[in-house]
């Protein structure tokens, strides 16, 4: 296209970008996290999933501050407030009034409430730290035998195939069971907590590392990762500044995936007995206890159970919506 003569010379020497200053601007560029954001955004049944986590979290962060506003000490006996024939709150529906928001245990008449919010601290707490550490591992090991192929490949994937084979419940139970009550410097369920975590993080590990193993052998032979060979790039570099940024996005899919698992896999081991012990709450020993007494008081189990539903379905429904949100070939 050519510039009529009969232009000044300052049209002619404008700029292509000049013709954009009426229409806002320059264009701005988004980046991949940008764009998953947007599409995140798009998804109501996502977010509201990722809001229940964060007020799980909080009310699990700051429990001793809402036991204090709307309840009472989770340890504390109520035997006044229960039906000595009955054995269950006086009053109907299980003691459920605006000073028990969940009502009250039986035999003992603890406040429900109290003890579903600090159930909220050890599941999770040991949920969180088990999936930190089996992210961990299986990343690492994911990717270097991924990366490097060969004999590693081989040896790190029948280490997952005998991982996977294991019987990790009755490997637990059997574990968990023989526990001291000193050891490693701690003692008590600060020592359950700890091997709980470890037992379940460490066998865990391989479901992540198989992901990550198969993403892997499929960006090895990228262009981005031969460009970095051909400049020289040592296997290091290549692994932390090429791979890595690439695999977040499976990470943080299967992280929201994982968490779940590993709270129902804490509370069935604290509903078979084997986990942290009594008095310090948790969903699946609630549960456990309530097992023997939900005929004569349904809110015992029904509360401690809606905790453990809600958390998985809240981290599931957030799992669906970052794994759309991420996925480059989504629409």
């Amino acid at each position: 296209m050519t510039v009529p003569l009969d232009l000044p010379d300052s049209a002619r020497r404008a700029k292509p970008e000049a013709g954009l200053a009426g229409m806002g601007g320059t264009i701005q560029g988004r980046s991949l996290g940008q764009i998953a954001w947007l599409r995140l955004r798009r998804d109501r049944v996502a977010l509201a999933g990722g809001l229940v986590i964060l007020v799980l979290v909080l009310v699990a962060i700051f429990a001793p501050l809402v036991v204090r506003l709307l309840g009472h000490p989770p340890t504390e006996f109520h035997e006044d407030l229960i039906d000595p024939s009955l054995q269950v709150a006086r009053g109907p529906r299980g003691g459920i009034s605006w000073d028990f928001l969940f009502g009250l245990e039986p035999v003992n008449g603890r406040d429900l409430f109290s003890r579903v919010v600090y159930g909220a601290r050890i599941s999770l707490l040991i949920a969180f730290l088990a999936t930190l550490l089996s992210m961990a591992i299986g990343t690492t090991m994911g990717i270097v035998a991924g990366y490097f192929g060969g004999w590693i490949d081989t040896v790190i994937s029948r280490l997952m195939d005998l991982f996977l084979a294991f019987p990790l419940l009755l490997f637990a139970i059997a574990l968990v069971g023989v526990i001291p009550d000193h050891g490693f410097g701690l003692s008590g369920n600060t020592l359950r907590v700890a091997m709980l975590v470890v037992i379940i993080g460490f066998f865990g590990w391989p479901y992540i590392g198989r992901i990550i193993r198969g993403q892997t052998l499929s960006l090895r032979e990228r262009e981005f990762v031969d460009a970095a060979r051909s400049l020289g790039a040592r296997s290091p570099y290549i692994i932390v500044r090429e791979l890595l940024p690439n695999l977040v996005a499976p990470i943080l899919v299967y992280t929201t995936l994982l968490i779940p698992t590993n709270v129902l896999f804490e509370a069935a081991l604290s509903f078979l007995g084997v986990g942290v012990q009594p008095p310090t709450p948790t969903w699946g020993g609630m549960l456990s206890e309530a097992s023997r007494l939900y005929t004569i008081a349904p809110n015992f189990m029904i509360f401690p159970g809606l905790a453990i539903f809600v958390t998985v379905l809240a981290f599931n429904l957030l799992g669906d919506g970052l794994r759309d949100a991420l996925d480059p070939r989504a629409r």
